[in-house]
């Protein structure tokens, strides 16, 4: 029985336990948040330019196209931290549960 509860009181410390690895999974998260949005213009910049040179109108709608695919990519990858930190809330209202979802927001 001792040994249950040691196991037990060891899962619930494990975000307090590793604090570290939730800090650098936030910082991780931070890049991807500012690097994502840039290759999507710097991509999109691109792909118009090629087509808007080549002068032919389904170049243009091919790359208007598929900079739309893009953005859209972009956008569900920028908001998928929030919507695990959401999850995350909902399924862990523990103390030491919200020690991993505040070192992910960066607030650890």
């Amino acid at each position: 029985m001792k040994e249950m509860y040691l196991y037990m009181m060891y899962l619930l410390d494990f975000c307090s336990e590793t604090i570290e690895i939730w800090r650098l999974v936030g910082k991780i998260l931070n890049v991807f948040k500012i690097v994502i949005p840039l290759l999507v213009i710097i991509y999109g910049m691109i792909d118009l330019g090629k087509a808007v040179v080549a002068s032919k109108d389904d170049e243009i709608k091919k790359a208007a196209k598929q900079l739309l695919i893009r953005i859209i990519a972009g956008i569900c990858v920028f908001f998928v931290p929030t919507i695990v930190a959401f999850a995350f809330g909902l399924a862990n209202n523990t103390a030491d549960g919200q020690v991993c979802v505040n070192c992910i927001k960066g607030n650890c």
